[in-house]
């Protein structure tokens, strides 16, 4: 298949549906199973309201479990769809496909996917692709196996050829390659013009190598919303604002400044003694509405708004996150959206 159109969509362009893998007690979070399963009812729900949830179940009894919590809930079945399938891990931003179409054709990109470079085991998830497509679930479309280790959440895309994402991340990947080889790469394998890279910023408690989706996020009108700092005792406050700084500086593809959405602070939230990162910029875009990530905090009402300020005539619903980030993720590391059409 080939195409001088290919291009990966931006998340609030029209969707298929979105996939996320359902935890059960063999995943890091059998310690706190109950917590992150009512999060997940919270999330499947609120998707399912505006377009089907393809589900990955382990096994047949993580299957039951998670349509009983689900119908208990009174979540449509006829929006959920479940494949067996195995994985290592919940967060399949990182190692779900990043999806490429021209409109009629769908290339589904499945790059290397290392447990976030080398620090957890990956073997199944990155097989995860693979054996989705060999499932049939994406019929006429290609899958491309591409030898280079990337991730979902290091990435943002404008929609209309522009990439976005950090020297942090990319650079601990691949230590080897300048930043001109690997933008040469980003673009042939997304088929983009150009690549904005940040230099700065990071979140406590984030084991990615400051992905993308935890601090700047593409909006419509040429918008950038991102996660600020406001209080100068905190640790993040210089790093955030040396963002802030480059963000100002970026430019579109016109030479014009970015419209920009600075998101409110959460305060610190702990886990025994750990910081964990509390990101409103890790929200995400489904037909119709965005959800949005709460924390408990007095700051999740004014992240919202801001939210709902750079998507306009989309429905805004928060979904609770505290027990996603104990994990070191929240709700777009959860999930990856499908483009319209590549479910056939």
């Amino acid at each position: 298949m080939t195409s001088t159109t290919f291009r990966l969509p931006a998340e609030w362009e029209p969707q298929a549906g979105v996939l996320l893998a359902w935890p059960h007690a063999q995943t890091d979070w059998a310690e706190r199973l109950a917590d992150v399963e009512s999060t997940c009812v919270a999330l499947v729900a609120a998707i399912a309201r505006f377009e089907p949830v393809l589900v990955c179940v382990a096994d047949t009894q993580v299957r039951a479990r998670a349509e009983a919590l689900l119908a208990d809930a009174g979540v449509d079945a006829e929006k959920c769809n479940y494949v067996e399938i195995g994985y290592d891990d919940t967060w399949l931003r990182d190692s779900g496909p990043l999806t490429l179409t021209d409109g009629r054709h769908f290339l589904l990109n499945d790059f290397r996917f290392t447990g976030w470079g080398g620090k957890f085991e990956a073997s199944r998830d990155d097989c995860l692709i693979g054996g989705l497509f060999a499932r049939d679930l994406f019929p006429g479309a290609e899958h491309r196996r591409v030898d280079w280790a990337l991730e979902g959440g290091a990435i943002e895309s404008d929609g209309a050829g522009t990439l976005l994402t950090t020297w942090r991340c990319l650079h601990q990947r691949h230590p080897e390659l300048s930043r001109e080889q690997m933008t040469r790469i980003l673009c042939d394998k997304f088929a983009a013009t150009r690549v904005l890279w940040l230099e700065r910023g990071y979140l406590q408690g984030d084991d990615t190598d400051a992905h993308i989706d935890t601090l700047a996020r593409f909006a419509p009108a040429d918008a950038l919303v991102f996660q600020a700092c406001d209080d100068v005792a905190d640790p993040h406050f210089d790093e955030l604002a040396a963002m802030r700084g480059e963000l100002a500086a970026l430019r579109t593809v016109d030479g014009k400044p970015y419209h920009l959405h600075p998101l409110p602070w959460a305060r610190p939230i702990t886990d025994e003694g750990r910081r964990l990162a509390a990101s409103y910029a890790n929200y995400l875009i489904i037909n119709g509405a965005v959800l949005v990530p709460a924390y408990g905090d007095p700051a999740d009402a004014e992240a919202a708004r801001i939210i709902a300020g750079a998507h306009p005539g989309r429905e805004v619903i928060a979904v609770p996150c505290r027990s996603l980030i104990w994990q070191n993720g929240s709700l777009h590391c959860m999930t990856m959206q499908l483009p319209q059409g590549v479910l056939g």
